[in-house]
């Protein structure tokens, strides 16, 4: 099988279309919104519910835990495989594009009027794709800030800002992308900041809530 930079060489235009496509390509796989798709068969929107995030945490609020870790699972298989992919067609720095491309069509899915989730599952999939270290690194992080916060949003906002530290230590050559989708994460994540100051974000619940609550 004759190699990709080579295919390239041969044909001028051929590199441009494929990284055009695979990007392209994993925008629209990030718009793939497992909780929304879930809410929607229950009758619900997502949106409308709960906190009203289209993401993990919302959906065991909403949803209950089986839906919570559907949601999870394909969120972070979307990362994966838009990485792996793109790097079994293009190489590293192509598999690092399509990293940001697909947690952007999660976070703007096109499809849902550019509403999506915060992304989070979604990174840590894209990030364990390119550099397990570095995945596992990150997700110890904000697993440690959510098992003493009792909350998710401060795994998740602790979480992006050491990113680009261990982006450094583990795939220098991600930090400047890997900063965008961390400074992504950090400002998706505003409301939660606010209603943190203001002691009013809720804790995790292990499954639906119940009325009043």
């Amino acid at each position: 099988m004759m190699h990709f930079d080579m295919i390239c060489g041969l044909y001028g235009g051929v590199k441009t279309l494929v990284i055009v496509l695979m990007c392209a390509g994993s925008y629209f796989l990030g718009n793939i919104n497992t909780a929304t798709i879930l809410a929607k068969k229950r009758g619900l929107d997502i949106k409308e519910e709960g906190s009203g995030n289209a993401g993990t945490t919302n959906a065991l609020r909403v949803l209950g835990k089986k839906a919570a870790v559907l949601t999870l699972v394909i969120d972070i298989g979307k990362g994966v495989a838009a990485v792996l992919i793109a790097r079994e067609i293009g190489g590293e720095g192509l598999a690092m594009m399509c990293a940001l491309c697909v947690y952007i069509g999660h976070v703007w899915p096109l499809i849902y009027k550019f509403r999506g989730g915060k992304g989070v599952a979604t990174a840590f999939g894209a990030f364990t794709a390119l550099s397990p270290p570095m995945g596992f690194t990150v997700l110890g992080v904000v697993a440690v800030c959510v098992l003493i916060s009792k909350r998710m949003s401060v795994g998740s906002i602790i979480g992006a800002a050491v990113f680009p530290f261990i982006a450094w230590i583990f795939k220098p050559e991600f930090v400047p992308i890997g900063t965008v989708m961390a400074i992504i994460v950090f400002f998706k994540h505003w409301q939660n900041i606010i209603r943190l100051k203001n002691g009013e974000e809720p804790k995790l619940s292990f499954g639906k809530r119940k009325e009043g609550e």
